[in-house]
């Protein structure tokens, strides 16, 4: 383990963040020199002796004593940890703010939209981020990030979703490299063989060796559209084509829909309701056997289900032929600053959130915590991801999900993506509880979105 005492005992130094290209970490409580904007702004003041901050061209880099963050679940609490460790490096408080998914979101778009209220530093999903962008409520951290030179250090495919063509809204914090959570203890009382899973195909043929009681995956009914989102980029597919018109009807969604209809109707994939406590308990119990999920889960399966380490493995994703791609990505998420925040605590904003994002030492210590995948290609080399895990039961299952993160397709995010996760969501879960026709399903589905859209079928 990478481990919390080894971080925050004192390993991390101001030293070290320096060397990783920080800039405006000096805290406003001395009188340093000072520095020259690049917009003719004035540097902020030094930590006393040394020289101030370099501006960032809006007036210099006073920073706020003190700024709120938002986030939920392990997320929130692995905001908390790197805020600990930025206190003993800085003059600052940064206290971080723990809700539920649905509740923050809701406060923050309200909050977002009336132009007040907002915290300093939130969360965004990526799969949100041209929804959030198209509202103008989000600062352009273009220049932080071209002063810190941190672009290149993140893997390529996460900019798309947080950026236009002439600004950049967030910078990344996880990402979500697919793969098959399973509960080995399951797998081998019911004489269930991974080794033998390499497509959906095989996970029919494993799952009818299972009792009527137990299931091989679950297909959650508020969720259907993650499913179908990761499936449909793993074959190399875009909601949208290059012109705008809608995509969702091709012939790798109808497979798609028809492979989830068949895992259903086999009676091998139980509909319960993702993240509640029935799901959680079916889990724990061993009554679903399975979890297509992300690397991400990792962190909340430690933490929800403790009383099951060492009864997980993972494996990847299944392929829709042999030989064919067994990769993508599920979720994701940043840190933003919202435009209504002032330009100090948008400063300090910034600096926390470079702290814990762009430095190798914070991510790995979120990593460990709670599973968070870092979205920071430079940590892929560490040693950490080759430990064999006792959760996983004895697996470098970490190294399995750094393997799939360097073959993740692209795939581009626009303002519509929740209209199309919308009738996604519908008209799967239509075709699976009233038996329609998969084809028809997704027919409707794209028909949906291009008239909420505006857009012409491709």
């Amino acid at each position: 383990m990478y481990g919390r005492r080894r971080v925050l005992g004192g390993l991390i130094t101001a030293g070290t963040f320096a060397a990783a290209g920080c800039i405006g970490t000096d805290d406003p409580d001395g009188n340093g020199g000072n520095g020259n904007g690049d917009g003719n702004g004035n540097g902020g003041n030094g930590d006393g002796n040394g020289n101030g901050g370099n501006g960032d061209g809006n007036g210099g880099t006073e920073m706020a004593g003190s700024i709120e963050g938002w986030g939920w679940d392990v997320a929130a609490r692995s905001l908390q940890l790197t805020a600990e460790a930025y206190e003993e490096e800085h003059d600052a408080s940064v206290t971080v703010e723990e809700f539920g998914r649905s509740a923050m979101k809701d406060d923050l778009q309200t909050r977002l939209a009336s132009g007040s209220g907002a915290p300093d530093v939130a969360m965004l999903e990526m799969v949100d981020g041209h929804s959030y962008i198209d509202t103008e409520s989000l600062a352009d951290l273009s220049g932080h990030i071209e002063d810190a030179d941190v672009y290149d250090d993140f893997v390529p495919g996460v900019w798309e979703a947080l950026s236009t063509e002439d600004a950049i809204y967030a910078l990344p914090w996880d990402i979500g490299p697919t793969a098959v959570y399973y509960r080995r203890d399951v797998y081998d009382e019911h004489g269930l063989d991974v080794d033998s899973i390499e497509t959906w195909d095989d996970v029919l043929e494993e799952g009818q060796k299972l009792p009527d009681d137990v299931y091989m995956l679950n297909l959650p009914p508020g969720d259907l559209a993650g499913v179908w989102r990761y499936q449909f980029r793993q074959l190399g597919n875009n909601p949208f084509t290059d012109d705008g018109a809608v995509n969702i009807h091709d012939e790798d969604s109808v497979t798609i829909a028809r492979t989830m209809k068949e895992l259903y109707d086999a009676d091998i994939a139980s509909m319960l309701e993702g993240w509640s406590s029935a799901w959680f308990g079916a889990y724990e119990s061993g009554e679903i056997a399975s979890l297509p999920s992300a690397a991400w889960m990792e962190g909340t399966l430690r933490a929800e289900l403790p009383d099951t380490a060492g009864d997980w493995g993972v494996y990847k994703i299944p392929a829709f032929e042999s030989g064919g791609p067994r990769a993508s990505n599920w979720g994701g998420s940043s840190l933003m600053i919202p435009a209504q925040i002032e330009e100090p605590e948008r400063n300090r904003g910034w600096d926390y959130i470079q702290w814990s994002l762009a430095t190798e030492e914070m991510q790995m210590l979120m990593f460990d915590e709670f599973g968070l995948f870092p979205a920071l290609e430079t940590t892929y080399d560490n040693e950490a991801f080759d430990e064999e895990l006792d959760f996983f039961g004895g697996q470098a299952a970490r190294r399995l999900f750094a393997d799939v993160a360097q073959e993740i397709p692209d795939y581009r995010f626009s303002v519509d993506t929740p209209e199309v996760s919308d009738a996604i969501n519908t008209e799967f879960e239509r075709m699976l509880r009233d038996d329609i026709d998969p084809e028809e399903a997704v027919m409707a589905a794209a028909e949906t979105v291009a008239d909420r859209t505006d857009r012409e079928l491709a």
